[in-house]
């Protein structure tokens, strides 16, 4: 038997599991590295261990000291599990719009959830961050949106797809929020194979390359600008969708798969087939699912409205 002593042995080496559909051409498979797998629940575990653990290494924070973070929620998580293992405190600002599944987990995982304005958007909630920082001190912001450490959080990530497939893949199909996952990913895999093809996925209403801004209910991904860590020569093509496609893919992994996933999921899930419609066989095409579905209930993602 196995027996595990540290939760950070529960982050990592989560499962590939084959998603492919009825209806693809011939010898087209998709297959989706479970990050709801890890111990709390999202690929951001990975990058709140990594962080942490970085951060003591560089002397950016000392024992004892508080990691200050805004954050809607994942990272949050994954943030308050490296927390409690190193031995600091944390405290994330969040919206009050955002899930609040992600905020009770928090604080159930030892963190201190500040809320600020939900009109002031993350705007709000990284100021009052930086306030926190001027005030506490021995106190650290990772800020995972401009942190360059972000993306070499993913490269034992793109490791354990490229083993897992003996490097026997054509392209990799990963939504952005920070880029991070997409950046680290992208990067690592290309160093084993450059003819890897990486497209880039969006939600509608994302203002990133030029698009249209509007509102949107997928979460977790979307943006308005490549963040600093981000090369544009990484992405083959970006991939904007729907809500309604997003949602409507949910509800049928969960349906014929018995997988329980975040809308951003059914986001890149979308985009994998639409991909699939789109090459010949032999041809592998890999997603990663970030999140579970029981963080945003709340949010109405089984929602009768979007089943198709």
């Amino acid at each position: 038997m196995n027996i595990v002593t540290s939760v950070t042995d529960l982050i990592g080496k989560t499962p590939l599991f084959d998603v492919t559909p009825e209806g693809l051409p011939k010898r087209i498979r998709i297959v989706a590295k479970l990050e709801t797998e890890n111990i709390g629940g999202s690929v951001k575990d990975r990058l709140g261990v990594y962080l942490v653990k970085r951060a003591l290494e560089e002397g950016k924070i000392k024992n004892g000291g508080t990691i200050i973070e805004p954050t809607a929620g994942n990272t949050g998580i994954g943030l308050a599990i490296a927390a409690r293992h190193y031995g600091l405190k944390l405290i994330v600002t969040v919206p009050e719009k955002f899930s609040i599944e992600k905020q009770q987990i928090i604080g159930a995982l030892g963190g201190t959830v500040i809320t600020t304005p939900t009109e002031d958007g993350m705007d709000g909630a990284i100021e009052k961050a930086k306030h926190l920082h001027t005030e506490i001190s021995n106190s650290y912001i990772p800020n995972q949106f401009k942190n360059p450490w972000n993306p070499k959080a993913y490269h034992k990530l793109a490791q354990e797809i490229w083993q897992s497939l003996d490097g026997k893949m054509d392209e990799i199909v990963i939504g952005g929020g920070s880029g991070g996952t997409f950046t680290g990913v992208v990067e690592e895999l290309k160093r084993h194979d450059a003819s890897i093809r990486a497209t880039f996925v969006q939600p509608e209403g994302a203002g990133v390359f030029g698009g249209t801004s509007h509102d949107y209910k997928i979460e977790g991904i979307g943006m308005d600008e490549l963040t600093p860590f981000m090369k544009e020569k990484h992405i083959d093509e970006v991939m904007m969708i729907s809500d309604e496609r997003a949602f409507s893919q949910v509800q049928q992994l969960a349906q014929n798969y018995s997988l329980l996933v975040g809308s951003s999921s059914g986001a890149v899930m979308e985009a994998a087939i639409k991909r699939g419609k789109q090459v010949e066989g032999p041809y592998t095409i890999v997603t990663i699912f970030p999140d579970r579905a029981d963080r945003y209930l709340s949010s109405g993602i089984f929602d009768e409205r979007w089943k198709k």
